[in-house]
């Protein structure tokens, strides 16, 4: 197997995971990053970002000799024989995505190459935008070199991100002529998994096509729980019946409050922007986007019926992250729906076995808007004397709190579930006034009253 010298510019989520794994077939590579500190931590073998299995492969490769961090991008980029440029494509105000940290990189990288090279966009960027990366690279290109670029969308989920690289179903390439296609077949050979080849457009509507469809099949079984709630049906046992038809599948069958994350929500938004830009309506996609809007405060909105007033209450809050194995909050179920109770005066006590820090940025501990929020170390911990408990994210601790435990901690065990963790059947019998997505809401016994939870 040949050896490329590969430089990765930007180490977040896809950049240090596409680095860490190049490093781990055996390329030898350089990561580059802005920012200095960031940089000696990486050194250290400490990820900037919490992802299972990343840190162990970082310290085996960085001692092997096999990868390396730097700030220094013309250095970097003058000899590489390939350039993956990994950096953030934020969502802006009208849904499409930002270029402007694609653009620094590629004039970067034009200004500094001294051989041919050929650089590889792997972060998620509107149809055509390699075609426009290419072109602005060689607006500004210093040295007589052959530079090309190619598209290859990731298709990792963040918590497995170094599972999904190494055993993925399939990379996507998409080039535009056999040089840069050659050379991208040869650094992915040694992964040994299927390899589609295709021009650089198709790739890039791939990767949107792909993320938008999941996205889709979520909101869909929102929607359907929805109604489930209002005719009287399990949203589970109707996903179980739906899972035996091969031509839907099991995955991404699970109704809850929504998705979040750096993908989904984003993606699906950008894709709807693209179609609007070239005079079309992707109805489907702009429905999905809404559904999931929705879907984020359904449960805030049925404890807000519930009860008078949030002023004074204790409020539980169960997992802050978008989802379990991942410290990232973007998207997150949890803000928007923290701020609306912060907003209604509630004390709350939230628990997060890894996000609690990054939520801080938002709400630091103490006086929020009109209501307090402090962060604990167990789920217990927020339970204690709690009114209302909200559960957001499945973590492992949260889960492994039992029915009984929200009778005996909680001074009214009145519980809202947005990731549908508990048997219906269980927190009825544990006398819990349980609500759940898309199932029946369970009644609280109590003196010989019934308490509706409807």
């Amino acid at each position: 197997m040949k050896q490329y010298k590969i430089v990765v510019s930007g180490t977040g989520y896809v950049g240090l995971v596409a680095g860490v794994t190049f490093a781990e077939m055996g390329h030898q590579v350089l990561c580059v990053d802005i920012d200095q500190d960031k940089v000696e931590l990486m050194k250290s073998g400490t990820s900037p970002i919490f992802e299972s299995g990343l840190e162990e492969l970082m310290k085996k490769n960085f001692a092997a000799g096999r990868i390396d961090y730097t700030t220094d991008f013309q250095s970097a980029y003058k000899d590489a024989d390939a350039i993956f440029i990994g950096v953030g494509t934020p969502e802006q105000p009208d849904g499409s995505a930002n270029l402007s940290y694609i653009a620094t990189v590629a004039r970067q990288i034009a200004e500094s190459v001294e051989k041919d090279c050929l650089v590889v966009v792997k972060s998620t960027v509107p149809i055509g935008t390699n075609d426009k990366v290419e072109q602005f690279i060689q607006d500004f290109l210093v040295n007589d070199v052959r530079v090309e670029v190619a598209s290859n969308p990731e298709f990792l989920a963040q918590g497995s991100a170094v599972h999904d690289t190494l055993h993925a179903e399939r990379i996507v390439i998409g080039t535009e002529s056999k040089w840069a296609e050659e050379i991208l077949m040869k650094i992915y050979e040694p992964f040994n998994i299927p390899m589609v080849s295709v021009n650089r457009r198709s790739a890039e509507m791939i990767k949107y096509a792909s993320n938008d469809f999941l996205a889709l099949k979520i909101s869909y079984m929102n929607d359907i729980a929805n109604l489930c709630e209002l005719v009287g049906a399990d949203v589970q046992e109707v996903a179980k019946g739906m899972s035996y038809d091969a031509r839907i599948g099991s995955k991404f069958l699970n109704a809850g409050i929504g998705f979040g994350g750096s993908c989904f929500p984003k993606d699906t938004k950008a894709l709807e922007h693209i179609a609007r830009e070239n005079g079309y309506d992707l109805k489907t996609v702009k429905a999905a986007v809404d559904v999931n809007a929705e879907q984020k405060v359904k449960l805030f909105k049925k404890a807000a019926k519930r009860l008078i007033t949030f002023s004074g209450l204790k409020v539980a809050v169960l997992g802050l992250t978008f989802k379990p194995g991942t410290d990232d909050l973007r998207e997150a179920a949890s803000l928007d729906n923290v701020k609306l109770l912060l907003e209604k005066g509630a004390d709350i006590f939230a628990f997060d076995p890894v996000g609690a820090e990054n939520f801080k940025r938002f709400y630091p501990e103490g006086k929020n808007l009109n209501g307090t929020i402090t962060y604990v170390g167990s789920p217990q911990a927020a339970l204690k004397d709690a009114n209302v408990a909200f559960l957001f994210t499945e973590w492992p601790e949260v889960k492994a709190v039992s029915p009984i435990e929200y009778i005996e901690l909680m001074q009214t065990p009145l519980v809202y579930d947005g990731r549908n963790v508990y048997v219906v059947e269980e927190m009825q019998q544990a006398n819990v006034e349980y609500h759940s997505i898309g199932r029946m809401a369970t009644e609280r016994v109590r003196e010989g009253v019934v308490s509706s939870g409807k």
